[in-house]
């Protein structure tokens, strides 16, 4: 069914990280969705090239996800999660529980990655101050995307994510990307760069180790346009904070849930952090939901500091463990298994990356990053950073396929669901549209 826009003024929703205006004059509205594909307001069809926001790996509005909800929603639509609880979101957390590394047998549930990240400032806060220590220095590192929360625009390295909002957390230090300029076309992980990780070493020796309570990353730097690690790059990261009692955060509401074919990031690396970060692909992007898991260390130093009957950790949602997220969530951890989706991008990653690299030639592409199901194709600038990203993007919506751009990079994520012939169609369109940014 084609909608008529001119029937709203769509002047009243202020719609996030976009050109409102611009949006406005050519609106791209989406009116259904089913499996890897959705329909425009004029009817067209449009491949979903990116899954969402890497959200939903099984496919748009899967059936299974919605009986859930709505089973659930006929038993109750709201439990008060301070102080009382219900059975979905213990299910959940198990379930989850589950598929994290050995000894993250704790998940607090959230409403976003947003609220993950800041939830597990929070856990890093309550860690140190139990066990009596001063440690105030966050440690972050450069073209990092960790939410829009101050304690995340705090930690980001996106700078215009911050340059805005001048009032957020001090003491947080940068360490430098991992993106090699003179390092083109790189697949998976890049042979150069561990040495970048001593970027934390040297902030231990310019601050004092006791001083850093955690560093956060992103195993691969999702949002600014796929940055892989550099191979012992984690690892290193890994040995410094464990030699001065650094907790290691991976934020992983990106990378979690198969999007590099294994269960985590932290898999598929072979490196385990302290705190894990989650959401995206948590319920399939179906209801917001985001959880934070921790190691049973974690855990046990901020609970046994409490007294016998008192609260244990001073935070919380309102919508924490939502009914109806739970459902999704539980349906979305069935679907994961019965479907063998994190097999199945596994499967599909080689045939993806080998249709992306194809673009390596192309005048309009300045360079291709990718690893797993996760691609960025950077696009030369016109000199104006940002506008012919912009450009392109709107330009492959009205070509039949959405991709997410970050500046003048476009980052596919395809489905988990994808077949070789979507992914075709993918790369298709998106060369019909660099050809045409190219005349």
């Amino acid at each position: 069914m084609a909608f008529d826009v001119q029937s709203n003024s769509m002047e009243e929703f202020w719609i996030p990280f976009t050109d409102n205006k611009g949006f406005k004059k050519d609106p791209r509205l989406i009116t259904s969705a089913s499996g890897v594909y959705m329909t425009d307001h004029k009817g067209g069809t449009v491949i979903d090239g990116s899954s969402g926001l890497f959200c939903s790996p099984a496919g748009h509005s899967h059936p299974k996800i919605i009986e859930a909800v709505h089973e659930a929603m006929q038993t109750f639509t709201y439990v008060a999660p301070f102080g009382s609880g219900h059975p979905l979101s213990f299910a959940l957390a198990e379930r989850v529980a589950r598929l994290l590394p050995e000894d993250f047998n704790h998940v607090f549930f959230v409403n976003s990655g947003s609220e993950a990240i800041d939830t597990a400032l929070k856990m890093v806060m309550a860690y140190h101050s139990a066990l009596g220590c001063d440690r105030s220095r966050f440690v972050s590192r450069e073209r990092a995307y960790h939410g829009v929360n101050i304690g995340g625009v705090s930690l980001s390295g996106m700078v215009n994510n911050r340059k805005t909002f001048p009032s957020v957390m001090p003491n947080v230090v940068m360490m430098r990307h991992t993106w090699d300029e003179d390092e083109l076309f790189v697949r998976g992980q890049p042979e150069r760069g561990v040495e970048l990780a001593n970027d934390l070493q040297r902030m231990v020796e310019n601050y004092g180790g006791n001083t850093i309570a955690a560093c956060f990353v992103e195993p691969v730097a999702g949002s600014t346009g796929i940055l892989a690690p550099p191979k012992g790059y984690l690892e290193r990261l890994r040995q410094i904070c464990d030699e001065n009692g650094i907790l290691l955060v991976f934020d992983e509401v990106i990378t979690g849930f198969g999007r590099l074919g294994d269960k985590f990031a932290a898999d598929v690396f072979g490196v385990t952090p302290d705190i894990m970060t989650m959401a995206k692909a948590l319920t399939n992007g179906s209801i917001p939901m985001g959880a934070v898991g921790v190691t049973e260390r974690v855990y046990d130093v901020i609970s046994d500091q409490a007294a016998p009957g008192a609260i244990e950790f001073f935070h919380g949602y309102t919508y924490s463990g939502h009914p109806a997220a739970c459902a999704a969530g539980l349906a979305t951890m069935a679907i994961f298994e019965e479907e063998g989706l994190f097999e199945r991008a596994a499967e599909m990653t080689p045939y993806f990356l080998d249709a992306v690299y194809t673009l390596k030639d192309h005048p309009m592409v300045k360079d291709i990053r990718g690893i797993g199901m996760m691609a960025g194709v950077e696009l030369k600038s016109n000199g104006k950073p940002g506008q012919r990203g912009g450009r392109a993007q709107s330009d492959l919506f009205w070509n039949g396929m959405h991709v997410k751009f970050t500046g003048d990079t476009g980052i596919l994520a395809p489905m988990f669901i994808a077949e070789k012939s979507h992914i075709d169609e993918m790369i298709g369109k998106l060369t019909k549209t660099l050809d045409e940014l190219a005349v």
